[in-house]
């Protein structure tokens, strides 16, 4: 992978990706329909899947994909569905938290070189497909393919019928290679996507980056809080997440790297209920280092680097005070470092 070779070391490494989803655009074509907005593609080399995350797992199956298509000519084509099938299918859908929202899927996606990327409004028309229907009427009339990349354990269509046998069958009909992700790369992934969320709602920052390959962000709109911080010296910019599914870290005190358009900068992030001041509804609150700028209703990306401490009641503000120094001289040693 590119970026790997580039930057061997994996701090340096989450840092410049991160930056780079804002920096510069790769080219990857997007679509949202199928009957009028898919074009011809060449040769496609089709995967389907979720890649909530884009981590590391994943991207061994981007760079499969990427090897193949080179093979036979072709251009990668990732399948993908939004909202998320278990909104729609499952008897229990639960409180479903993504590593990823949809455009910062995307922006990941691009970023590791895929060519094309259809997204699938998934809906109960959609899950009732017949595995048959799935393959002769969405994958074959619209995508042509080339070769499918399947895991040999994916099912699909309705009642999940559909397996990497009959892919294969109707591939000998029509014309179409299937390749095995094998059962050790999709454990791997499995593994890291699980490990991801785990870390991330345990405060193990270090982790879930790990996993990822990148720095765990999120973005999130400036509005105005009660303005406690500033009269004790550390003004924050309180964050509105408009993804409900977006997954945010346990509560704690982050340091934490901030974009704010082409600028970036150094802070802390506190994610919690503020006891100290009698909070009843979780915040998330950023403090920029170096910062005095009025920046309500502006988006601001936050890269989540270390976890320094846990929430914390304190004796009063003085003593939270005297905290907030330290958690500031902590997040400024580490970057410095």
């Amino acid at each position: 992978m590119e970026w790997v070779q580039r930057y061997k070391n994996e701090v340096s490494y989450r840092q410049e990706l991160w930056r780079g989803l804002r920096t510069f655009a790769p080219i990857m074509k997007v679509y949202r329909e199928l009957a009028n907005d898919l074009p011809a593609f060449r040769n496609a080399v089709v995967t389907i899947g979720t890649f909530d995350g884009v981590h590391q797992g994943h991207q061994q199956i981007l760079q499969q994909m990427k090897s193949e298509a080179a093979r036979v000519n072709g251009e990668t084509v990732i399948i993908t569905f939004h909202p998320h099938p278990r909104k729609i299918v499952s008897s229990v859908p639960g409180d479903i938290k993504l590593i990823n929202t949809l455009e910062e899927k995307t922006a990941l996606l691009a970023q590791a070189g895929i060519d094309n990327l259809v997204v699938i409004p998934f809906d109960h028309q959609f899950s009732n497909l017949s595995a048959e229907e799935y393959i002769q009427d969405f994958l074959y009339r619209y995508f042509k393919p080339s070769v499918i990349i399947i895991g040999y354990d994916h099912r699909f269509g309705k009642g999940r019928l559909g397996d990497y046998h009959l892919l294969e069958k109707y591939g000998r009909e029509l014309g179409f290679a299937v390749k095995e992700i094998s059962e050790e790369m999709l454990n791997q992934v499995v593994i890291s996507s699980t490990r991801i969320r785990e870390a991330l709602l345990n405060n193990d920052i270090a982790t879930a980056n790990h996993f990822l390959g990148y720095s765990y962000f999120f973005e999130g709109l400036v509005v105005e809080g009660n303005k406690i911080g500033r009269t004790i010296g550390f003004p924050t910019a309180n964050l509105h997440i408009s993804s409900e599914e977006k997954l945010i870290p346990a509560n704690g005190v982050y340091a934490v790297k901030i974009q704010l358009g082409s600028e970036s900068f150094n802070g802390m992030m506190n994610i919690g209920v503020r006891p100290t001041v009698d909070g009843k509804k979780r915040v998330i609150e950023v403090n920029i280092f170096n910062f005095n700028r009025d920046i309500y209703g502006q988006q601001l990306i936050i890269c989540i680097e270390k976890f320094l401490r846990g929430e914390v009641k304190f004796n009063g503000l003085e003593e939270l005070k005297a905290q907030l120094n330290a958690d500031r001289n902590q997040a400024m040693a580490f970057f410095a470092s």
